[in-house]
């Protein structure tokens, strides 16, 4: 019994979410929302943990309203984030195209592409400010695309059949992340914010219950210093580099979320991990990361593979009539645009039929020969040019001329900490924002929303709940014992590290753990895998506190420290992430149970067992996690089976 992994907890729910027309909610929680008068923001002070596109549109946004806020990122300038390497586009329900877009079928599709496992609340409001976050971002100086006539243009993403992605080539999130900084250094020159880039944050300051403060490590020289607010708000992004190989930057890590979470803060679906069809495939034990070609290729790019297995000729000398474009013969409506997470099961499946190309026979041609043929090289090269050159880079091969191969790989987490409507944590005085919470995306998150979501939070929805709990709440200093305690927890736990004095590298048991991660918990999972990784990953954990070798001292720039710090966190995650696959008996999105398909093989939820959210407890080392279950209520989307035929 998958019972035997964990506890059951009483369940939890969303108090703040307001009832009435699902149209008029958001309005309604921020009129009755408190405010805080603005010669008082000034007094309160404000914690953001990031720096990305969540973080620094808040902390933009808060500045700019007259609080005190103190901003860290353990990158050497905020204009590192990984937002920044979002590269397709950001969705927006503007209907630009007068081609049947609304924001009610924005909100149908995240929804359902989310496979039912989402709050409509949550979704209803961030299709609706969508709208707000591209005026926002062209009043900010963004370059997007524009078509002749001078409005911004728009391209498809996968999972819709309208075309709402707004962009900027290939490198929309550098972009919209240089619309935030800009706004978060006038605030930084404006006094409103303090920023101190290289420090990361390694523990919480929790007093009453309440979080007031955080304690970090200033990356260059080593120092332990604690810093206390009113409200910290967490936008440290998702725990993709679990699986060591991921498309994340190299430093991404879930330290700060899984430190609120050893405190108190829920951690809801963690299983739900988001593989991406386009990535350029692995080509060694060398990698320490993949790369992500964007979703946007899929608009003109072509999937195929040869019809028969074990076919090595050049993509060129193999005829049309022995190609499978298998995602147009398979789901005819969508055809290359169908959700990542169908697109990706469906490229391992025929890579599993020895039909995949390239070395060790894990890829698929991404062709842009049609487009080419019909619009001319000029005008791909017009939409696609930057993302063209950085796959020559890579692979030496031109993509002008020879197909693309792709593969799935690791990308984005559905997954997060748990909050409710106001995007507060379990945890009172705790906010937690983009990808670093679980509200939006359900199971399966649609391409070119992340920016969407990270913007909406951080521009519109936290600003306008943040206030209510400052405004509910007296603030007493917070008391020294307080502060010593989450400095000690900190030191303790890096002289732990320190005096392990062991004989393998960190990045050896990283490595191992993602293997792990991926072989029995990657895009395929089954009861027997999900088992065997439940015993594997407490032995490798157990080896990594004897035999973990981290050379250099506390008190001095050390990244072997940084990373051990982090990968220790990674294995607590791990454990719990494969406790959540494990007891989710069926198949939703971005988590596919082999046991839980229908005849043709697609996910086959089980919506009269399993249709709530995750949201797990910590209960100590060596303890079993609490499953607390919140019921997802479904007014106006009624679930249906998923079906892009």
């Amino acid at each position: 019994m998958t019972d035997a992994f964990y506890k059951s907890g009483e369940p939890i729910a969303d108090a703040k979410a307001p009832k009435g027309d699902i149209e008029n909610r958001w309005t309604t929680r921020k009129f009755e929302a408190k405010q805080v008068n603005p010669a008082n923001k000034r007094k309160k002070k404000i914690i953001i943990i990031g720096t990305g596109l969540a973080g620094g549109s808040a902390g933009a946004t808060l500045g700019e309203a007259g609080y005190h806020v103190q901003q860290f990122c353990f990158q050497d300038s905020p204009r590192r984030a990984h937002s920044i390497a979002a590269q397709g586009g950001i969705n927006a329900a503007k209907n630009y195209r007068n081609d049947g877009d609304s924001v009610y079928r924005l909100f149908y599709e995240t929804v359902k592409g989310g496979d039912f496992r989402s709050r409509e609340s949550n979704v209803y409001r961030l299709a609706d400010i969508s709208r707000n976050i591209i005026d926002q971002c062209v009043a900010q100086g963004v370059p997007f695309a524009r078509e002749y006539g001078g409005l911004l243009d728009n391209r498809s993403f996968g999972g819709t059949q309208v075309s709402r992605t707004f962009y900027a080539r290939g490198q929309t999130g550098q972009q919209l992340l240089l619309g935030a900084y800009q706004a978060l250094m006038r605030q930084v020159e404006a006094g409103n914010v303090e920023l101190y880039p290289r420090h990361e944050m390694l523990d919480l300051i929790m007093e009453d219950g309440r979080a007031r403060g955080v304690v970090v490590r200033n990356l260059i020289n080593g120092e332990i210093k604690h810093y206390t607010a009113d409200a910290v708000v967490l936008a440290s992004g998702g725990y993709g580099n679990v699986y060591f190989l991921s498309t994340n930057a190299m430093g991404s890590n879930v330290t700060a979320s899984w430190r609120a979470h050893r405190h108190g803060a829920l951690f809801a679906n963690p299983c739900y991990t988001q593989i991406h069809p386009t990535c350029i495939p692995v080509s060694g034990d060398h990698q320490s990361k993949l790369t992500l070609m964007s979703e946007s290729l899929r608009n003109d790019g072509r999937v195929w593979v040869p019809k028969k297995g074990g076919d090595t000729r050049r993509p060129s000398d193999i005829p049309e009539d022995e190609r499978d474009y298998y995602l147009e013969r398979i789901y005819p409506s969508f055809g290359n645009l169908v959700p990542r997470d169908i697109a990706s099961r469906a490229a391992k499946n025929v890579c599993d039929e020895g039909r995949g190309v390239g070395p060790g026979g894990l890829g698929v041609y991404l062709d842009f020969a049609d487009a080419i043929a019909r619009l001319g090289r000029d005008k791909v090269e017009a939409k696609y040019g930057n993302l063209f050159q950085m796959y020559e880079r890579i692979t030496g091969e031109n993509p002008y001329d020879t197909p693309m191969r792709i593969y799935p790989a690791v990308h984005y987490t559905m997954g997060g900490l748990w909050v409710d409507y106001d995007l507060e944590s379990t945890i009172p005085g705790l906010f937690v924002i983009g990808e670093a919470n679980f509200s939006d995306h359900g199971a399966n998150r649609l391409g070119a929303s992340a920016l969407m979501q990270g913007l909406a939070d951080g521009y519109f929805v936290l600003p306008n709940t943040i206030g209510d709990y400052i405004a509910r709440n007296p603030f007493e200093p917070v008391s020294e014992s307080a502060i010593g305690e989450a400095e000690d927890r900190v030191r303790t736990r890096i002289e732990r590290l320190l005096a392990v004095d062991g004989d393998r590298s960190v990045d050896s048991f990283h490595r191992e753990l993602g293997h792990i991660m991926w072989e029995y918990c990657g895009m395929e999972r089954t009861e027997e895998g999900l088992r065997k990784a439940l015993d594997l990953i407490p032995a490798l954990r157990a080896e990594f506190w004897t035999r973990v070798k981290v050379t250099g001292k506390g008190e001095e720039l050390n990244q072997q420290l940084e990373k051990a710090g982090r990968v220790a966190d990674f294995f607590e995650l791990a454990e719990l992430m494969v406790v959540d696959a494990l007891h989710r008996a069926e198949s939703c999105g971005g988590h596919f149970r082999a046991e839980s398909q229908d005849e043709d093989g697609e996910a086959k939820r089980d919506d009269d067992n399993f249709g709530y959210v995750a949201a797990w407890e910590w209960a100590g080392e060596g303890g079993q996690p609490v499953l607390h279950k919140e019921a997802l209520n479904f007014e106006y989307v009624k679930p249906t089976q998923r079906s892009y035929k």
